[in-house]
């Protein structure tokens, strides 16, 4: 029996939606030549992770064997795959790999980066190769809500593994490839090791629709609105954007894109080939000379993210534009988990001002670009794998699935962040746990989960901070009376008094007591200081905040 080993190991994305990085692996053990699939990352909320700007997988365990990696592949350019390659590349310093309109995506955020942007390589569709140490890696066409979705062919002595990336099986998605089931039956005929795959619409039990479908009913929606029009969608859904285009343009509106993820995505569409035919549209500019009933905006911010230009819109004028009484709003889209109260706001907000607001209730104006379990156990039947490890999805879409390749007979199991799974037998099986986590872009830093920055932030968000400021003499003795800063906690408590005040005074008795060892040593009282101004904030407002002391010595 060979001493090689095949293996698989997410360290983003198994346990979550969002932040998908899938390592893979050939060789002997500790020694295995290595791939990595999608760097994406996931978005913060100011209940967990507040001031974060971005939410990266902690890459220390393939970092730390870099050398050892042979490439990195990109399913397509959704930010939770491709977010974090220009962020985390430095560490890892190898070729990427991606379709023309992914590869294109990537390199401008390499140059935003100051990074080189051709160390991005355009790879063509299967049955074109790429051929990586022990690997062979091919891009097979799969329908998405973005262009140029691949899936992934890898191959390796220990047999062929398919990982699916995001997929529906959509046969006329309006922009990018159809599915084509008889490709996918070709890919498999061989026999498949391991079919890694999408877990997101496990629970979804009708068969998925396709993006053609809504187009009528799009179109429909805004022939009969008497004034403005807007729509929001994910900018990378191109094809959405298009469908709304071509619908607004039959309903005789005048195009407006709203937002500079939406123009960018478009540009590179156009540049790359996958978009062809999309309807003339005007600049924000030259839109006020258009009359109102004549306009439909295209705009950013279908997640309620607050600085998008649905969220603008919602605020009031908006590049010079701006919704009133009679106009209507569509979301054509669907609210991502978490993301509701920006949703939520942003439709209040409409709502005061007299906008209709439409959302995707109705099932008329969006479909999902993953696949529902019907057509997860279709793919699931077109590849007839040995084995199926769910991935991209939380712990109970993992287990979901998992459990329907069980009922089928296919070897399964739930492969969560930090397992690491052995692919070369008949069952898949846990060779090792790694340790992972987060790493979080705070401003221009990067920052560990653990490393407790954000962990106080919430901590003062939740109780208020306070600062202790002690002056002490070169015979260590308090020189005059401590004093107090406050910031987020009330001014009075139950006394009735100021509670700076109440703090000081309990301060200074402190230090009128305390004896001269205590004095001497400043960890000794910056521990006692902060025990009494959080027992004195405890006692006269039920809180107890965060503290920090500052000790003067005068030498």
């Amino acid at each position: 029996m060979s001493s090689e080993r095949l293996i698989y190991l997410p360290l983003g994305g198994a346990g979550e939606i969002g932040m998908n990085a899938y390592v893979y692996g050939y060789g002997k053990p500790g020694k295995e030549r290595l791939i990595l699939v999608d760097l994406g990352v996931a978005f913060p909320d100011m209940d967990t992770t507040p001031g974060v700007d971005l939410i990266m997988p902690d890459i220390t365990w393939l970092a730390d064997r870099a050398d050892q990696l042979e490439g990195i592949f990109i399913t397509h350019a959704h930010e939770d795959h491709i977010g974090a390659v220009a962020h985390l590349y430095s560490r890892l310093n190898v070729p990427v790999y991606a379709r023309a309109f992914t590869a294109n995506i990537a390199r401008r955020k390499m140059d935003e980066h100051g990074l080189d942007p051709e160390v991005v390589t355009t790879i063509s569709a299967w049955p074109e190769v790429t051929k990586l140490g022990p690997f062979t890696v091919g891009a097979v066409p799969i329908s998405h809500s973005i262009p140029e979705s691949g899936g992934l062919v890898i191959d390796s002595p220990a047999g062929r593994v398919v990982h699916t990336g995001d997929f529906k099986l959509d046969e006329n998605p309006i922009v990018g490839e159809a599915f084509d089931p008889e490709l996918w039956a070709d890919i498999s005929k061989d026999g498949v090791q391991a079919l890694v795959c999408d877990s997101t619409n496990v629970f979804s039990l009708n068969p998925g629709r396709s993006e053609s479908e809504l187009g009528d009913n799009i179109t429909k929606l805004i022939s009969e609105a008497s004034g403005m029009v807007a729509a929001t969608t994910f900018a990378s859904n191109v094809a959405r954007v298009k469908t709304l285009a071509e619908a607004g343009e039959r309903a005789g509106r005048s195009i407006v894109l709203l937002g500079r993820a939406m123009n960018r995505m478009i540009e590179a569409s156009v540049e790359t080939g996958v978009l062809r035919n999309f309807p003339a549209v005007i600049r924000p500019e030259d839109a006020g000379d258009i009359p109102r009933e004549n306009l439909m905006l295209i705009t950013t911010g279908s997640q309620g993210e607050r600085r998008a230009a649905s969220a603008q819109l919602a605020r009031g004028k908006f590049r010079g534009l701006e919704l009133k009484e009679g106009d209507l709003f569509l979301f054509s889209s669907k609210t991502i988990p978490g993301n509701e109260k920006g949703v939520i706001w942003i439709i209040n907000q409409f709502s005061e001002r007299g906008v209709d607001v439409v959302d995707d209730s109705s099932g008329l104006y969006h479909v999902s670009g993953h696949a529902n379990r019907p057509d997860l156990q279709q793919m699931h039947e077109i590849v007839k794998p040995k084995m199926l490890i769910p991935m991209h999805g939380e712990h109970r879409h993992l287990r979901q699935h998992a459990r329907l390749g069980e009922e089928k007979g296919i070897a399964s199991t739930i492969a969560v962040n930090g397992m690491m799974v052995d692919l070369t037998g008949d069952r898949p099986t846990v060779a090792e746990y790694i340790d992972t986590g987060r790493t979080y872009l705070d401003g221009s830093v990067k920052v560990g989960a653990m490393d407790g920055i954000v962990r106080d932030r919430i901590r003062m968000a939740l109780n208020g901070h306070v600062v202790v400021t002690a002056i002490l003499d070169e015979q260590d003795e308090p020189l005059g009376e401590p004093w107090v800063d406050l910031k987020g906690l009330a001014e009075t408590g139950k006394s009735n008094a100021a509670l700076v005040e109440i703090m000081e005074e309990d301060l200074n008795q402190f230090l009128m007591r305390a004896g001269k060892k205590t004095l001497k040593d400043d960890d000794k009282l910056e521990q006692e200081l902060k025990r009494i101004a959080r027992q004195s904030a405890q006692s006269e407002i039920g809180k107890k905040p965060e503290v920090t002391v500052v000790v003067s010595r005068m030498r």
